[in-house]
Parts: structure tokens; C-alpha cells; sequence
């Protein structure tokens, strides 16, 4: 009977333990909904307030929205991003920046000769190739009828299609990026680009006018035009691309950020790492030696302050 009292007991235990931590559980998920869903209530008015604002200010002048959504905020999220870049790569300070270099000893400091032809070249490409790719993409856009609606996208529409406009992304400029790899293109072409083996961040956008237009824009902007997405996504997608591919360029592992290892190893290998986020590299193997590499060991987010080219070093090279 003794044993049966005890057994019982467990049981009620139990269920009051498991009850109890039930309940607990149900409330925290609830708060957290309540907080998520009273945040994102709260941002969705103030960016459905902001946007209004400004459309009304430029009296629905349609083309010149779009210029500013489509040009000149992903223009200055860009030149911002890497001007930030550009000081601690010719002056080498701050220090703790410097510290994460990809590749030690390259770039320490940066030749200010080569910097302003990449910059001279990153402008040119920019209001010579990109603004002009924008007219027709403004017709296209018109032609969808959405894109310079009143009301914004919902946030969970926007996350939809930020996935894809990142695969199409990824899957023209891999192939492009292949393309323009073969001997004739690369001779004539893409070789400009890879004038620099340690790449930098304004590097992302030095390259031949047509690869520019093939490599660099059109697989940006064919997600938007298919989608016929808003101005505002287009802003947030050409900011958020101009970013990523500054970061994969940058030649600094920094903490929190993406990994910039995969695409500075292509830069240093040429054959390897033609996509941006490796899943076409792994089908067509074309990331087999990046794989073998400690670079690989180190392609993930920091989440701490100590360098990975410190906690993970290169192998030491063996005396002849």
C-alpha cells in the first residue's frame, strides 16, 4: 500500500510539475507573440507614415520616387558602408578593426593609387551603367501598376521576397560569374575585377562595364521586375545587396557580420567560390579546394572579439 501512496505521489508531482511548467511555457510564448506582434504593429505604422510623407511631398512624381528608392538610398547605404572601410584600410586605425584582416599583410595600408582608380571605376559604373539599367526597369515596374502603391507591403510579404530575389540573385550570378571565367570573357573582361587578389570593399562594384551590367546588376534587378515589388522593397533589396556584396569583399572578418571568407578565397584561388551563398558551388563542385581550406573552418559568423585568422591560423608552411 506504502509503495501504491508513493507511486501515486510521483504521479501528482509529475502533473503538477509538468502542469505548472505547461502553463508558464503557454504565458512566455504569449508575451513574446504579444511583444513581437506589438513591435511589428508599431514599426509597420511608422514606416506606412514615413512612406506616405514622402510620397505625398514629391506629389506622386513617380520617377523621381524611384530614384531615390531604386539609386540614390542604396547609393549612400554603399559609399557610407565603405567609406567606414576605406579609412581603416588606408590609415590602418582602429587597430581592432585591422585585427581581422582575411589576409594578413596585404593591404597594410591599402595603395591610395590603386583605391582611387577603384573608386573612379566604382562611380563610372554606377551613373554610367547602373542608372541607366534603372529607365527601363522604371517601365517595367510602371507596367506591374504596384510598385508606387499607397499602401506598403506586409513584412512577412517583404521576407517573401527577399528569398526570392536571393535566389535569383544567386542563380545568375553564379552562372554569369562562371561566364564571364572563361579565357576569352576573363581576358577581356572579368580579369579587371581580379586585379586584386585582396580584395577591398569599393571592389565589389570595380569591374569591365559589361560585366557590370551582366555580373553585377541584372541578377539584382530581375527579382524586383519579376515580382513587380514596391519601391520600398526595392530599397531595402538594392541597399541589403550593395551591403552584402561590400561585406563579401571587404577583406575583414568582423564580428556579428556575415563570413566574407568564401568569396575572398575566389579572389585568391580564381577557381573556386563563383556563387554568393555556395549551394550552386557545392552541386557543380566548384568549392572542392575552398572545402580542404581553413578558410572553410573559419566561414561562419563571429560571435566573439577574437579574430578567427587567431583562433584558426593557417597551417605554418613547411622549410624547403
Amino acid at each position: 500500500c506504502s509503495q501504491e501512496e508513493k507511486l501515486w505521489d510521483a504521479v501528482k508531482i509529475s502533473a503538477y510539475v509538468l502542469g505548472t511548467g505547461l502553463l508558464v511555457f503557454t504565458a512566455l510564448v504569449n508575451s513574446v507573440s504579444w511583444c513581437v506582434q506589438s513591435i511589428s504593429d508599431i514599426l509597420g505604422h511608422f514606416c506606412q507614415t514615413t512612406w506616405l510623407m514622402i510620397y505625398y511631398h514629391f506629389e506622386g512624381k513617380e520617377w523621381t520616387i524611384f530614384l531615390l528608392g531604386a539609386a540614390l538610398v542604396p547609393g549612400l547605404a554603399f559609399w557610407c558602408f565603405n567609406g567606414i572601410l576605406m579609412v581603416a584600410d588606408v590609415t590602418g586605425k582602429p587597430t581592432f578593426i585591422t585585427r581581422y584582416r582575411i589576409q594578413p599583410g596585404k593591404n597594410d595600408p591599402v595603395d591610395t593609387k590603386k583605391l582611387r582608380q577603384a573608386i573612379y571605376t566604382a562611380l563610372c559604373n554606377q551613373f554610367l551603367v547602373s542608372l541607366p539599367m534603372l529607365v527601363p526597369m522604371f517601365y517595367v515596374m510602371k507596367w506591374w501598376g504596384n510598385t508606387f502603391s499607397k499602401e506598403l507591403p506586409t513584412f512577412r510579404w517583404f521576407l517573401v521576397e527577399l528569398s526570392i530575389f536571393t535566389v535569383i540573385e544567386e542563380i545568375l550570378f553564379y552562372y554569369t560569374h562562371r561566364l564571364v571565367h572563361l579565357p576569352l570573357l576573363y581576358k577581356h573582361v572579368h580579369k579587371k575585377h581580379h586585379e586584386w587578389t585582396a580584395p577591398i570593399g569599393v571592389v565589389s562594384i570595380y569591374a569591365h562595364p559589361l560585366e557590370h551590367i551582366i555580373s553585377n546588376t541584372l541578377p539584382v534587378l530581375t527579382g524586383p521586375m519579376i515580382m513587380g515589388s514596391h519601391i520600398v522593397s526595392i530599397a531595402a533589396w538594392h541597399s541589403l545587396a550593395l551591403i552584402t556584396t561590400s561585406i563579401s569583399h571587404c577583406g575583414y572578418h568582423l564580428p556579428f557580420l556575415p563570413s566574407p571568407e568564401f568569396h575572398d578565397f575566389h579572389h585568391l584561388k580564381f577557381n573556386q567560390c563563383y556563387g554568393v551563398l555556395g549551394v550552386l558551388d557545392y552541386l557543380h563542385g566548384t568549392d572542392t579546394v575552398f572545402r580542404q581550406s581553413k578558410a572553410y573552418e573559419r566561414h561562419r559568423v563571429l560571435l566573439s572579439l577574437t579574430p578567427l585568422s587567431e583562433s584558426i591560423p593557417e597551417a605554418p608552411k613547411r622549410a624547403e
